[in-house]
């Protein structure tokens, strides 16, 4: 008898750029490649409410390509929703999401009460989609796997391969029955990363799920990193404050890591710089052990360096209060803090008292969701709410997009170029619908590849 053919299911990043979520099915067995929360836009974050369209207690395992909450966030409530499998990932995945996860289910335990005290929410009482418990309880479910190595769930066998994009980032290439391979890019890193080595080729395969965040943009590192250097210059010669809302995982690290080369090369003059996210510092720690460690994910340079992050002028903020001290500080000086996309975090504090003075400068160095302040922020809002008021926004806003992790089209191209094995067909998710149609396009017309941009909840035969 003929074995059923693999489905393929899209419960998110299809049309939009968080979610993500893919449940590939075969016979009894089901297997969902991460477990991401909806971001930005309010009708998205209502996703995070609606019910997965299967029980939970039915996936076998879900398999991570890495620890951004887009892509690992819904896991503490699919554990409490009765999922009772394994959560694989690589290792570096697993100790940052230690970090993230109960950090997001105290966010939201903070905003629901907040809510409820402000009587702002329709729902009575307001509540979190999960608390910080049900994120440290869903970490007993995780395990590792090394990259390269091998992991079987029933007859699919999942490979983890070095993706570049943050620490602990995998490609996953699935084998179904020994038949059939099916790879997720999950967010692909870039060719050249301050700290980390390069994704890895491509594996063979029939079905590539490739990412598109920046599928319609190119990065130009060169101006970028002048744009970068040009607006400290300004900001501190005037005496202001340059505030760099990043996120805590990855960014805070480049950042620094370019910070420290213009201030060596005299590009920007030297001012106190501080890093204000416990989260940002927690991570920071993970990243120096691994330079320490000599972690097969660091560059040759770069690895067994000790204490590479330390700068004389580089001042830690761990407390609330210590926080507090800083908000009200005079310049010049630079505040790191998070979050990425200034949704939630300490920087709102700071962007509350900065963004009002024109001698100050808000610093974008990520990907900004619609929906989000910084998303606001980038297209020229005059005010934008925060903390329960609106802010008048004379600040400077100054975007750095090539200090993103992803790739850009031209490299996400590269990367596929490199397959040994011609795919039967590509889906581009994980994108905003302009930048998976323009990726999409290049794909049929460069490459000659069939692709597809798949819409949500949609599902496809593999084979």
């Amino acid at each position: 008898m003929t074995a059923p053919a693999p489905i393929l299911r899209f419960l998110g990043a299809a049309g939009t750029v968080t979610g993500s979520k893919f449940l590939l099915t075969f016979g009894d067995h089901r297997v969902l490649v991460d477990c991401g929360l909806f971001q930005g836009l309010k009708q998205l974050r209502l996703m995070n409410w609606e019910p997965l369209p299967l029980d939970a207690r039915a996936i076998d395992a879900v398999l991570l390509t890495h620890a951004h909450l887009d892509h690992s966030g819904f896991i503490p409530r699919l554990v409490r929703d009765g999922f009772r499998g394994k959560v694989i990932s690589s290792p570096g995945t697993q100790a940052l999401c230690r970090i993230l996860l109960p950090d997001s289910g105290h966010l939201q335990e903070e905003e629901a009460d907040y809510a409820n005290l402000k009587g702002y929410s329709k729902h009575s009482p307001a509540l979190p989609l999960y608390r910080e418990s049900d994120a440290w309880n869903s970490l007993g479910y995780f395990s590792s796997v090394e990259f390269d190595a091998k992991v079987e769930v029933g007859p699919i066998t999942a490979r983890f391969l070095r993706a570049g994009h943050i620490l602990g980032s995998s490609l996953i290439c699935l084998e179904i029955n020994s038949a059939r391979r099916v790879l997720f890019s999950g967010d692909l890193g870039r060719p050249y990363h301050p700290l980390l080595r390069p994704p890895a080729p491509p594996p063979a395969a029939e079905v590539i799920v490739i990412e598109s965040t920046y599928g319609d943009r190119i990065h130009d590192d060169t101006s970028s990193l002048q744009r970068f250097a040009d607006a400290i210059a300004k900001t501190v010669e005037r005496g202001g404050v340059v505030v760099i809302p990043s996120y805590a995982v990855d960014r805070t690290e480049v950042v620094l890591h370019h910070l420290a080369g213009l201030r060596a090369a005299g590009r920007i003059p030297r001012v106190p710089i501080f890093v204000d996210s416990p989260m940002a510092l927690a991570a920071l720690r993970i990243y120096e052990d691994s330079i320490e460690r000599g972690s097969p994910e660091i560059r040759d340079d770069i690895a067994h360096t000790r204490n590479f992050f330390n700068d004389r002028d580089l001042t830690e903020i761990k407390t609330v209060e210590e926080s507090m001290r800083l908000n009200a500080m005079p310049g010049p000086m630079i505040i790191i803090s998070a979050s990425g996309m200034a949704s939630g975090g300490r920087v709102l504090h700071h962007l509350k008292r900065r963004l009002p003075d024109r001698r100050n400068t808000v610093i974008l160095v990520g990907y900004q969701t619609e929906g989000t302040r910084g998303r606001s922020l980038l297209e020229g809002a005059q005010m934008v709410k925060m903390l329960g008021a609106y802010v008048p926004v004379s600040a400077e806003v100054v975007e750095v997009p090539a200090f993103s992790a992803h790739a850009d089209q031209n490299e996400i191209v590269n990367w596929l170029k490199q397959a040994k094995v011609r795919p039967q067909l590509v889906y581009v998710v994980h994108g905003a619908p302009a930048a998976s149609e323009a990726l999409r396009a290049r794909i049929v017309h460069e490459l000659g590849w069939n692709a597809v941009a798949p819409r949500n909840l949609e599902q496809v035969r593999i084979g």
